[in-house]
């Protein structure tokens, strides 16, 4: 064990972020930290690596082991080259290489005595430069680098000359180079594009140490995470296996909690109900069976009911009207800013109904599409088309379609004059701003509360045409769910730029990937898109949650399937016209026969089963009438009883008294068969 967090507790103003926050990792293990925005995520890594002081608790790192620590926003690395900075890790190496070197001179100079002493030592550095990497490390630093995304022209860049992305990418250029036995990431695939972040993948998953991941790029963790702790109302719980097995069984938690829940608040009303009703025969026995029951009743430990799943948010995009379909039809257009061109001659055309991703590296003109489309800037060359009756919705990752003077209120009432504060409040409400909230300033608010907010004006839009740019940027896995749910229930048209792979996987129905200057479409979604890459590409090597792909001479990819009761690997092969299908079921037929047979099985079962509720049922409305019908007789006894001519007739009383007499000790019999049956 290399990392083991003990019952950590932390609080902010008396407010409760962290509570009893336990687990533990092993040497050579990945995990991933997951929760809402404000779950307390990074306040445990900065407890962690002793940034911040937990109120109670312990962290205990295993002795002699390291730790490295990748922070979401990096404080001023110095006024190094970009390669300089990530050189200066590799400072030991370079101190011994000067050592060979001088000692190589020394040698040629040396007597014989002295020259027995220097071999002894530069055999002794020699191995140290060896075994330390001192042959590879230039090679190492060039690759993290290029696997960054930096081109060798930038090697010489000044730091403080870059963006804030950028050094991010640095500092997690020199946390890699360092090769911690522990290392800790806060977002670390923020400001990475798709080739980056899939570097990044291989190199953590063959990377001989620990590493601990906050990230909601489900994509990335599903590829990297063994272990998966969840920070939930303080709490954290720990599930074994990747993001999707996480959610798999999270779900599955949640409705037996649920369930749970249900079946207690049955089981309470039922006990109320029995109460009453024993109580309601107004004799003592029953009086007592109904106040131990009420004991029983108040030592339960009543459960509470679970949050809904992605209750909070309400996120529904309907359009307005109907457009044609042909929503938009791009023709040979071109960009280029300065010296630095783009893309040229870019066609292609939408239909609607269509969902398409356009996806490429940072810096290949993805964005600067959409604002073209947009009419934010304009071509070089071509031209653009919209369609019939199009309405376009556009969602900006900048979010410069919100006012930063305005406050929340006002940007929605500006923009919606037509609706009442009610409706505007109910809106924003809809999207957890609340109470004072929506007075805030925009200027004020974060990255994911701006996300909201636009994506609540996109909402009231209307649109039947959405543009989105990066719209999952700075939202939690479930909001990321929401608007997933929203873009997939959405009847109108959607172009969308995203490094998401996840939210395209889930989304698109079609990719546009913007590569050397050009757009090549592929008719799907992420998955479908890795595969053709790889009949395309098959020296690359692409994986994906579900589906592997591996690059040869012969490239297959592999996908478990199911059709119908047949569990099946479904094999493609590059360069094949057609897709392969191999069953792996010796006889179909014969699994066909025993999920009939298991079918009949349980069908026979369920009839059983309600054939004896029904008889228990039928049981306890007799019982029932039989106490009514007697109760109902006591009464018409007690009354003939008070009778004149009846009560001085001695004979006849006996009889009613026996006759009573013999219903009380039957409905004594009756009540008890009514409250076993009761149950």
């Amino acid at each position: 064990m290399i990392l083991s967090v003990n019952n950590i507790h932390k609080s902010f103003n008396e407010v409760p972020v962290l509570g009893e926050v336990s687990f533990h990792i092993e040497d050579y293990e990945k995990a991933a930290i997951v929760g809402i925005n404000g779950a307390g995520k990074t306040t445990l890594l900065r407890i962690i690596v002793g940034e911040l002081e937990a109120d109670e608790g312990t962290v205990i790192l295993s002795k002699g082991k390291s730790i490295g620590y990748l922070a979401q926003h990096q404080s001023v690395l110095g006024e190094n080259t970009i390669y300089d900075e990530l050189l200066s890790v590799k400072q030991g190496l370079i101190d011994l290489e000067s050592q060979l070197r001088d000692t190589e001179l020394r040698m040629k100079n040396a007597s014989e005595d002295e020259l027995s002493d220097l071999m002894g030592s530069y055999s002794r550095l020699t191995h140290e430069f060896e075994s330390g990497g001192g042959y590879a490390y230039k090679s190492e630093l060039v690759g993290v680098l290029k696997g960054l995304g930096f081109e060798e022209s930038e090697f010489s860049k000044s730091i403080s000359t870059l963006s804030g992305g950028q050094k991010t990418r640095v500092a997690l250029g020199k946390l890699l180079l360092q090769s911690p036995d522990l290392i800790i990431l806060d977002e670390p695939t923020n400001h990475l594009d798709m080739s980056s972040i899939t570097w990044l993948e291989t190199y953590l998953l063959n990377y001989k140490g620990a590493v601990i991941i906050v990230s909601h790029d489900r994509y990335f963790l599903d590829r990297i995470a063994g272990k998966v702790i969840e920070l939930d109302n303080t709490k954290a719980t720990v599930f074994t296996g990747n993001y999707s097995d996480y959610a798999a069984k999270k779900e599955m938690l949640r409705i037996a909690q649920y369930n749970a829940y249900v079946n207690q608040q049955r089981e309470i009303k039922h006990q109320e109900e029995v109460i009453e009703k024993l109580k309601s025969f107004n004799r003592e026995k029953s009086i007592k069976r109904a106040e131990s029951r009420e004991k029983m009743l108040n030592k339960i430990e009543v459960l509470d009911k679970p949050t809904q799943v992605r209750s909070d948010m309400q996120l529904k995009l309907e359009p307005r009207i109907v457009s044609g379909n042909d929503v938009l039809h791009v023709e040979n257009i071109s960009k280029s800013f300065d010296k630095l061109n783009l893309f040229e001659h870019l066609s292609f055309d939408i239909k609607r109904g269509e969902h398409v991703a356009i996806i490429g590296d940072n810096g290949t003109g993805k964005t600067t599409i959409l604002k073209i489309i947009n009419e934010l800037l304009p071509p070089d060359s071509g031209m653009l088309r919209l369609g019939t009756n199009v309405e376009i919705g556009y969602y900006d990752q900048e979010h410069h379609v919100l006012h930063p003077e305005k406050t929340l209120f006002d940007e929605i009432s500006d923009e919606y004059p037509t609706l009442n504060n009610t409706e505007i409040r109910n809106t924003l409400a809809a999207f957890l701003f609340t109470g004072e909230d929506v007075f805030k300033k925009i200027d004020t608010l974060s990255g994911g509360e701006r996300g909201r907010l636009s994506l609540a004006k996109l909402m009231l839009s209307e649109s039947n045409f959405l543009i989105l740019d990066e719209p999952t940027n700075h939202l939690d896995i479930m909001s990321k769910e929401i608007l997933e749910d929203a873009i997939n229930s959405y009847t109108g048209t959607i172009l969308y730029v995203s490094h998401d792979r996840y939210f395209i996987n889930k989304t698109a129905s079609r990719i546009l990937e913007l590569e050397n200057k050009t757009l090549t479409g592929y008719l799907g979604n992420y998955e479908y898109y890795l595969e053709k890459k790889v009949q395309n590409n098959p020296s690359t090597t692409y994986s994906t949650g579900s589906i592997s792909a591996y690059g040869a001479n012969n490239a297959t990819i592999v996908s478990n399937s199911k059709v119908g009761n047949i569990d099946a690997v479904i094999t493609y092969k590059s360069g094949s016209a057609h897709s392969t299908f191999d069953s792996t079921t010796s006889s179909s037929g014969a699994n066909a026969a025993n999920n009939v047979s298991e079918g009949k099985q349980t069908w026979k079962a369920q009839k059983e089963q309600q054939a004896a509720i029904r008889k228990k049922e039928n049981a306890l409305k007799k019982c029932e009438e039989s106490i009514e019908a007697l109760e109902k007789r006591n009464t018409e006894i007690d009354e003939t009883m008070t009778l004149p001519d009846v009560c001085t007739d001695v004979a006849r009383l006996q009889e009613l008294s026996k006759e009573k007499a013999e219903n009380e000790a039957k409905l004594e019999e009756l009540y008890e068969q009514w409250e076993e049956l009761s149950e």
